[in-house]
């Protein structure tokens, strides 16, 4: 643009102002003003958010990023840094990396592990980072394909407002104004429902009598770019009705962003796309291509792997013909144009004659068959298939010792202190017929994130066990994870987890066709049950879980720079009728839970005892609970300050259990003592403070105080007389509440005071 200003005088001289300066030059060297010293480049603009406000302020921290912003809601503080390779490396995708990190001294604490310092991405922050990369990643442009980071850094937070929203926000700002192309701002919300009044931004004490919790990305135009969240089994219509306050609130958030953007943005910087294959090789690819691609997407027979090696063979005869006929033509570029046209006539398929490339319709579910109890050991298992995808899942049942417990900053920022049920996502290679390590990354994460939201909300208030619900994935096929909602519904009531009714879920999809000229959406379809090979050519992949009664999680992929809000409501509505007849599908199979847990599940009881009973049953440093663990495989776990809960792993382990804790108990086994009586004890010990008395040869040594031996003031036994073997009387006034010790005196007994004479003859 520089080179434009100068066209005036391009066919004269050049001017130069004082310093002899070609004025092209100069007004160049005017537009790279310092950040560090013209304050003027920074910006801070405000938006009103119910009784909250959200600032955001540029120009004053990381100014060597090509973006970078700070907002604010509450006195939490997120500053989000924007970087992007000036050069193009060899991938054709955009190779986005989001990285939300939660510091420990945002919260005021130091890190609990043994190096006290940030260590690995906990579960929370690669969640967090997930729903930032959905947010942003569909507004940057078709080809941009340099290696971008952001890196989200929680500065302060008050544990009133979560950072998750926040930083998507603040990411969109530090985005907006960078030179990095992209084509937002975005704007996101979180929204809660209390009774019938929707809450935007919630608090945390707002979001715990909440029955919708989800998160809300929009874009101009009341589009919709993510959705994520959960419910507890909320109506379709108070959802729709929640999700509409959210859209419209995140419409004045990007204003604001807009107005900070066109005040201290940077000019967007150009780009050079991949290259366009040459017009002779989309015709050659079209033409020895069409006819084999429309045979192999009207083949109802081809299942996933078959459809996809018969599309592979295909793209290889293409290549090779296409090279015979222009041989100086790249093999890459020619298989990319060959993709591109296979999805070309995949998209068209669906939109002009509405057939879906397995043959059903665009609202019909794939065959669906169920079964449980399939391992007698297992205290519940499941097996739910749906078309091609498998799933299985079991339930174990382990003490409340078991449970999963966040560390502190978590919390702080949102995460549960303690839960007693966890559901572990699991996919191996061999589900899509690859090889590979598998173990557990992000993808996996965030799918079992999604499939254990949808099933809390089923969940009894209390439970005596901590559940562990895993699903692994043995065949894949598009919505595992939404298959793991069914099959976990059905694992549980297999185990006898009075779940509140059955859950299920389904992934509905997107295909559009757009205008050239304006890029509005002028067709699209909505597709029930996704396909693994339309979820990858569509245009979104919207997942829901649900029962009879209502939404408990979902979460919105969309690839489109944002999708109208009436196709979004459109999807739900389909969702919700598609779980409808998977519940049915799995009532044929189980309807309700079990009444009572397997033979092989394990037990508990709840165990009474005083203060003291405690501690003897406890130990030395826990070594009696420790033995009857070793030696039974029972866990003694403390509920309250009287009681304990017994878990066995069975019945016959409990028998062993309770053996074991009588004889403990027996064999130092107390006798109950009179408030008031009066004993005679032995004196076995004398010590600085007092002397220990013996009441009772099952009675552990009770310590006489120096200052309950005597109506006169004592500073040591001796001065009495007292030796070790002498019998002493006292009385008896229980155990002290704050310690649970005995309580004894001997100078109640006495008379009044008389001044003590000291024995002469006494050693002092």
């Amino acid at each position: 643009h520089n080179f434009k200003m100068a066209a005036p005088f391009a066919s004269t001289r050049v001017h130069v102002i004082k310093k002899h300066v070609p004025i092209w030059l100069h007004r160049r060297h005017f537009a790279q003003s310092n950040p560090w010293k013209d304050t003027s480049l920074g910006g801070e603009i405000e938006v009103r958010l119910g009784e909250q406000t959200l600032k955001f302020s540029t120009g004053k921290l990381a100014r060597f990023a090509d973006g970078a912003a700070v907002a604010e809601l509450g006195n939490t503080t997120v500053l989000v840094t924007a970087v992007s390779q000036k050069q193009s490396g060899s991938q054709s995708f955009l190779p986005l990396t989001v990285d939300f990190r939660q510091k420990a001294a945002a919260a005021g604490r130091i890190p609990t592990n043994f190096l006290r310092r940030e260590m690995g991405p906990t579960e929370k922050e690669i969640l967090t980072s997930r729903v930032i990369d959905r947010s942003v990643r569909p507004l940057f442009p078709a080809g941009f394909c340099y290696n971008t980071q952001l890196m989200c850094n929680l500065l302060a937070v008050d544990g009133i407002n979560d950072p998750d929203v926040i930083s998507i926000n603040a990411a969109s700002a530090a985005l907006a104004v960078s030179d990095i192309p992209w084509n937002g701002p975005v704007a996101a919300v979180r929204v809660g429902l209390l009774g019938e009044d929707v809450v935007i931004n919630p608090t945390r004490r707002q979001l715990q009598q909440s029955c919708l919790n989800i998160i809300v990305t929009g874009t101009t135009e009341r589009k919709v770019v993510m959705l994520e969240g959960e419910a507890d089994r909320v109506g379709k219509h108070n959802v729709e009705k929640s999700l509409s306050h959210a859209v419209k609130a995140t419409q004045g958030i990007i204003e604001k962003i807009k107005e900070l953007q066109a005040a201290v943005g940077k000019p967007k910087r150009e780009f050079e796309p991949p290259k366009l294959p040459p017009q002779h090789v989309v015709d050659a690819v079209q033409s020895f291509a069409l006819n084999h691609v429309r045979d192999i997407l009207y083949n109802n027979e081809h299942d996933k792997i078959s459809r996809d090696q018969a599309l592979r063979a295909v793209g290889d005869t293409v290549i090779k013909n296409v090279k015979e006929n222009f041989p100086d033509d790249d093999d890459s570029l020619i298989y990319a144009c060959y993709q591109a046209f296979v999805k070309q006539v995949f998209r068209d398929l669906i939109l002009n004659e509405e057939r879906r490339c397995d043959g059903r319709g665009l609202s019909n579910l794939r065959d669906i068959s169920c079964a449980v109890d399939l391992f007698k050991p297992l205290h519940g298992s499941a097996l739910f298939q749906r078309g091609q995808t498998q799933v299985l899942c079991t339930v174990t049942f382990d003490s409340l010792d078991s449970t999963v417990k966040s560390d502190p900053v978590s919390v702080i920022t949102g995460g549960i202190k303690e839960k007693n049920f966890m559901l572990h996502y699991e996919f191996p290679p061999y589900a899509t017929n690859e090889t590979g390590k598998g173990g557990i990354g992000r993808r996996e994460l965030g799918h079992g994130a999604l499939a254990e939201r949808g099933l809390k909300a089923i969940l009894p208030a209390e439970s005596e066990f901590t559940t562990r619900l895993t699903s692994e994935v043995l065949e894949s096929n598009g919505s595992s994870s939404m298959a793991s909602v069914c099959g976990g519904s059905l694992a549980l009531m297999d185990a006898g987890v009075q779940v509140k009714e059955a859950a299920a879920g389904v992934a509905m999809g997107l295909v559009t066709r757009t205008e050239l000229d304006t890029g509005n959406i002028s067709e699209y379809k909505i597709l029930t049950d996704l396909l693994g090979i339309e979820d990858y050519m569509g245009d979104m992949d919207f997942k829901m879980a649900a029962t009879q009664t209502g939404l408990t999680a979902i979460q919105a992929d969309i690839k489109l720079p944002g999708v109208p809000f009436f196709m979004i409501i459109k999807a739900l509505e389909g969702g919700f009728f598609g779980v409808k007849q998977i519940l049915d599908i799995m009532s044929k199979t189980i309807t309700s839970p079990r009444k009572d847990k397997k033979s092989c599940g394990p037990v508990t009881e709840k165990l009474v005892l005083d203060h003291a009973k405690q501690s003897r049953l406890i130990g030395v440093g826990g070594y009696n609970l420790r033995k009857i663990k070793s030696e039974t495989g029972v866990t003694l776990t403390r509920i309250d300050e009287s009681s304990l809960q017994i878990f066995a792993p069975n019945i016959d382990a409990m028998g062993e259990a309770k053996e074991m804790v009588e004889k403990i108990l027996e064999d130092q086994r107390e006798p109950d003592l009179e408030f008031g009586a009066i004993h005679t004890g032995r004196i076995v010990e004398i010590r600085d403070t007092g002397v220990m008395v013996e009441l009772h040869p099952k009675l552990r040594p009770i310590l006489l105080h120096n200052s309950q031996l005597d109506q006169r003031k004592v500073s040591h036994a001796s001065s009495l007389g007292l030796e070790v073997g002498q019998e002493i009387t006292v009385k008896y006034f229980g155990r002290d509440p704050a310690t649970g010790n005995h309580r004894i005196s001997r100078k109640v007994l006495q008379g009044p005071a008389v001044p003590l004479i000291r024995n002469l003859n006494t050693k002092l």
